[in-house]
């Protein structure tokens, strides 16, 4: 595993991305994607992993969200795939229930480099005020299979869509935080002996 700074830039002709981590951090970040929404979901995203976020994001939101939360999905997971692996001295899996409001949450994570998502009975639709709802699996997907996580997420309760969203990414985050606990005793936490 990296504990420095890691660097990305990913050009497109449908976003430009540039983008730090530091995967031991404190949860500061700057974000900029355009998307006051977004923005609001990465913050609470860097507050509770404790990951340090910086990233810049000017994509085509003329056209839609689409693009650009997409492509930051896939910024953030390439970044992490590169800090996380060969994989070794942390707990690997872990898992978290976040309550906001009349929502909860639950994510259960492996970093066993593999790629998998599960996201469960999101049935909400429509948007947040300009964000688009059915964007938040496409997010998760991106970092997913882009950082060879497993994530399975799922809604346990809730009726509003802020909420439901908010808990999703805070429900992550500390999944994410815990998996990373660092343990010497462990070594490389696979019966393979490599991740």
């Amino acid at each position: 595993m990296k504990t420095e700074i890691l660097s990305l830039n990913r050009d497109t002709k449908e976003t430009k991305i540039s983008a730090q981590i530091l995967l031991y951090g404190t949860g500061k970040c700057e974000i900029s994607t355009g998307i006051g929404f977004f923005n609001h979901m990465l913050e609470a995203f860097a507050k509770h992993s404790l990951i340090d976020l910086k990233l810049d994001c000017r994509g085509d939101l003329e056209v839609d969200f689409h693009h650009s939360v997409e492509d930051v999905g896939i910024v953030i997971g390439l970044l992490l795939k590169e800090a996380l692996y060969p994989l070794s001295g942390v707990e690997r899996f872990a898992n978290s229930v976040v309550a906001m409001d009349e929502a909860a949450v639950s994510c259960v994570i492996d970093l066993g480099n593999r790629a998998f998502l599960v996201y469960e009975n999101f049935n909400e639709s429509g948007k947040v005020g300009e964000f688009d709802v059915e964007l938040v699996e496409e997010f998760f997907r991106a970092v997913c299979f882009n950082a060879n996580i497993t994530l399975h997420l799922k809604k346990e309760r809730g009726k509003n869509a802020h909420h439901v969203i908010e808990a999703t990414f805070k429900a992550f985050a500390v999944a994410l935080r815990r998996a990373l606990t660092q343990n010497s005793r462990i070594a490389t936490p696979s019966t393979k002996g490599v991740l």
